[in-house]
């Protein structure tokens, strides 16, 4: 029997996600009856060829078994697994056990002889070795047949599998690598970094990209680039009346210059976002866009297709509204109108046409308020001639909501993140994230956006920006930040209760000094060396939280088993106060056996220590080192009296632990 195939969303109605050059990963229960043995494959193929790929199996215990594949190219994969009768594993296990208990074997020799008989040889190799393990038999050799790996792998190839389960096919999308792996770095092109707070356009962004680069950020992100609408235009602090240099929210798009195919005349022209994105390769970074189907009252759809536009009972068509805030200068479009087909086929023709420019990220606005089935279509008929294009979900709603657009096609999805700050509940977000929905939903982390700056970011201080850094770049294989504003702590609000910036660059261009002795730059730097260096961080499995008796610190470790990488990260969660405590390291999740030596290199600190067993102390001061991101490295043991004794052990431990963090 082949059951519980994984990764398999809803049943096969969705693609699971993959990225090429990393391993699929794949577990299914096998089993058959009685005391007989099973086995099992793995078949894999890019879902355009004929040709399947066979991978053993191996069982992992209790019926489950793992195989694993590479896929080397971008676009969908497809794979299948096959369980049967394991008759010769059967048979050398159970002549084994007789001949170990002096039994005698002489029907199973029997036996044994039929099954080599019914082998066909591939080739002369082959065809030597199945003589002689015929011969061995003869001779009651045993110990050379039931002991010969090379004997055993021929059979699993020749011997008839009969009966034998295959499961469904199963789908994977393959996404370039920065689809599973990645920082964001979001910067408003239009404002300056120079001190000058003159207009700046995205030729002079490109000014921007080194920056951005040393920090170690491999994605910039960019707020809409097109033109700006003026009627109902919002004007500093998302006040009503515009002045007449103040420039308007991006995300109104649309003016007597064009529409989402334009760029903003005060910024520059198609072709500068081509050598934009042309200036993000050289620097091993990517372009993304901003994909916002909205438009404001100037763009020329409204007159072009008003039948694109609701309309309310009086005839006019209908302004955003999130009562009891309005957005007039807004229209949302309507994606199951008179000719809804005519309009999705625009909007596909949006996107084409930024891919054509030379643009292949697109971080979309809002996505959960159009229909999943219009992106579950735009998204694969985009893929279809471009696989390599990837898609951000801006979606902060329910959870099934965000999980839906992950499910349809998306790449990565924002998450809840922003606001889960106690111990407890980021624990148990991080948990899900990394088991419920793996499959099928790929979080980014960030720590603020434009347009949330939470309570805490606002009165924790710098402290809380530093650990939201940390937490968001080693919990995330993807995290981003708003800048500059993130590192040079821009944390006053609008008014008390809200989430908005206050001068938001949103409404008004701003000037940043990217000089200030304060910045964070150093640390973000550094937190995209570290995850660089450490493939654990590099993926959302292998996260295992740990018990510590102070819950103002959280602990948990990240693990790549196939490349032997193990990190463990402890965080001071309060902004105000030292925290000290004992963490209490579950080794099975390290792959380190029980009371193992092993060596942690902080990362961010610098220095060695040596750790023994699970218990472990720690000091963390939020105004100097407000966290540890270790990296471990098992020490070969060595023989200590009272090792099987827990007490003892637990003596030791509290006796030669580092206090680390002074």
């Amino acid at each position: 029997m082949v059951e519980l195939v994984r990764p398999v969303v809803d049943g096969g109605r969705f693609p699971a996600k993959g990225a090429v050059g990393a391993d699929v990963v794949v577990h299914a229960d096998v089993y058959v009856d009685g005391h007989d043995k099973p086995d099992a494959s793995l078949w894999a193929r890019r879902a355009a060829s004929r040709k399947w790929t066979e991978i053993p199996m191996r069982p992992l215990g209790n019926d489950r078994w793992e195989g694993r594949f590479v896929p080397d190219c971008l676009g969908p994969w497809q794979f299948r697994v096959s369980g049967w009768l394991d008759r010769w594993e059967t048979w050398r296990h159970g002549t084994k056990a007789k001949a170990d208990a002096g039994q005698d074997v002489s029907v199973e020799i029997q036996a044994g002889t039929e099954l080599l008989d019914s082998v066909s040889a591939a080739d002369s190799a082959e065809t030597d070795m199945l003589e002689a393990a015929r011969t061995a038999h003869e001779r009651g050799a045993l110990d050379d047949i039931l002991a010969n790996p090379s004997l055993d792998a021929l059979m699993r190839r020749r011997l008839d599998r009969q009966p034998e389960n295959i499961s469904r096919i199963c789908t994977v999308t393959v996404e370039p690598e920065h689809a599973r792996f990645s920082s964001w770095y979001e910067f408003f092109p239009r404002s300056s970094v120079d001190g000058t707070n003159q207009p700046n356009t995205l030729v002079d962004a490109i000014d921007r990209l080194d920056y951005v680069a040393d920090l170690g950020f491999d994605v910039v992100y960019l707020p809409p680039i097109h033109p700006i609408g003026r009627t109902y235009r919002k004007g500093p602090n998302n006040t009503l009346e515009a002045g007449e240099n103040d420039p308007g929210s991006p995300w109104a798009i649309g003016a007597e210059e064009g529409g989402h195919t334009a760029v903003a005349p005060e910024l520059g022209t198609v072709a500068d976002v081509t050598k934009l994105a042309s200036a993000c390769a050289e620097r091993g970074m990517h372009l993304a866009l901003d994909l916002a189907f909205q438009c404001a009252p100037d763009h020329p759809w409204v007159k072009e297709h008003p039948e694109w536009f609701v309309h309310r009972a009086d005839g006019t068509i209908q302004y955003a509204e999130n009562p009891p805030k309005k957005y007039q200068d807004i229209y949302p479009l309507d994606f199951t109108g008179s000719d809804w087909q005519g309009l999705w086929n625009a909007l596909k023709d949006v996107v084409e046409f930024w891919v054509d420019a030379g643009v292949t990220v697109f971080r979309v606005d809002n996505p959960h308020t159009k229909p999943f089935p219009f992106w579950e279509w735009l998204i694969s008929q985009i893929r279809a001639r471009h696989p390599e294009v990837i898609f951000l979900a801006e979606a902060f709603s329910r959870p099934r909501i965000m999980e839906m657009l992950g499910k349809v096609g998306f790449s990565q999805s924002y998450t809840y993140f922003t606001w889960r700050q106690e111990r407890w509940e980021i624990e148990e977000y991080f948990t899900e994230l990394a088991t419920r929905t793996l499959d099928f939903l790929r979080p980014n982390a960030w720590p603020n956006t434009p347009d949330i700056l939470t309570e805490q970011l606002q009165h924790g201080g710098r402290p809380v920006f530093v650990t939201r850094a940390i937490l968001a770049a080693t919990l995330s294989p993807s995290w981003g930040v708003y800048g500059p504003a993130f590192e040079l702590v821009e944390r006053t609000a609008v008014r008390e209760g809200s989430e908005e910036y206050l001068d938001s660059e949103k409404y008004q261009r701003r000037s940043w000094d990217l000089d200030q002795p304060h910045t964070l730059a150093p640390l973000l730097m550094r937190l995209n060396e570290i995850r660089r260096m450490h493939s654990a961080l590099q993926h959302l499995d292998g996260l295992h939280f740990h018990r510590c008796d102070n819950q103002q610190l959280i602990c948990y470790t990240k693990v790549d088993p196939g490349c032997n990488d193990r990190v463990l990260v402890i965080v001071n969660l309060d902004p105000w106060n030292a925290q000290s405590g004992w963490v209490d390291i579950d080794l099975k999740a390290l792959d380190l056996p029980y009371d193992s030596e092993y060596e942690l290199h902080d990362e961010i600190g610098g220095g060695t220590y040596g750790w023994r067993g699970n218990m472990g102390w720690v000091e963390l001061d939020p105004n100097g080192l407000a966290a540890h991101v270790f990296s471990v490295t098992p020490i070969v043991p060595t023989h200590h009296e009272g090792r099987d004794d827990p007490e003892a052990n637990l003596s030791e431990a509290i006796a030669h632990a580092e206090v680390v963090g002074q």
